[in-house]
């Protein structure tokens, strides 16, 4: 039996493609196949943070729905548009999956494929924010979010990696980030422990081929101390 015609799976811009013709985005789940789906852990396409405004704030795709830079940003403005003034968590659109929360002056949005379980998203979404909650101080707001960017993309780091859920307990995602920065601390100070050493070892080393100099220097600073 002839397949039906269907709309494509969003694969290599297609799904931006639509977005930004203004057409009709592709039904959920339209061209795929039907049957029982062979489980993946490529699970989040995309994780992104937009201010009141739409302006991206963070961003992170992790295939290539969306592959050029110009794709990305039209897919945010028209998914801002879309779920700005709503009082939804989920929404459907351009065939994928997408779960979202606001806060004070951000909005953090998860992207699956249409597919997807949304509670896996939602999981997703939850750990991401309350990791922020802890790293932000429970400041989740514009001014914060830009003063700690570092940290945040820690969190998002140790939360999804190339798109596979790595964790979704937000204790376990601050425990983890707190021990990268703690190692990062060491690292640095190792690093100018080991600049400080040759200096003190030249400037010995100095002392002991000039030992002129040095008891001039040190004739010098006895008789300072004298006259003071």
């Amino acid at each position: 039996m002839q397949r039906p015609e269907a709309w494509p799976r969003p694969h290599l811009g297609v799904g931006a493609a639509a977005v930004q013709a203004g057409g009709p985005a592709p039904p959920a789940g339209a061209g795929e196949p039907t049957g029982p789906r062979e489980p993946s852990l490529y699970t989040i396409k995309a994780v992104f943070i937009l201010d009141n405004d739409g302006h991206r704030l963070l961003a992170k795709y992790y295939d290539d729905t969306f592959p050029s830079m110009k794709e990305q940003m039209a897919f945010e403005k028209n998914v801002f548009n879309k779920t700005s003034r709503t009082d939804s968590e989920i929404a459907f659109f351009g065939g994928v999956t997408i779960v979202y929360k606001s806060s004070v002056d951000l909005f953090l949005y998860v992207v699956g494929s249409s597919h997807e379980n949304e509670l896996m998203l939602m999981s997703v979404l939850t750990c991401l924010f309350e990791s922020l909650v802890h790293v932000l101080r429970k400041n989740v707001e514009k001014r914060w979010l830009l003063e700690n960017m570092d940290g945040a993309f820690l969190v998002l780091d140790e939360i999804v990696d190339g798109g596979v859920i790595l964790e979704s307990d937000p204790q376990q995602v601050i425990q983890k980030v707190n021990f990268r920065a703690d190692d990062s601390s060491l690292t640095e100070q190792s690093v100018a422990q080991a600049s400080k050493y040759p200096t003190e070892r030249n400037e010995a080393a100095w002392q002991f081929s000039h030992p002129k100099e040095v008891l001039q220097s040190a004739k010098e600073q006895i008789k300072w101390s004298l006259l003071k």
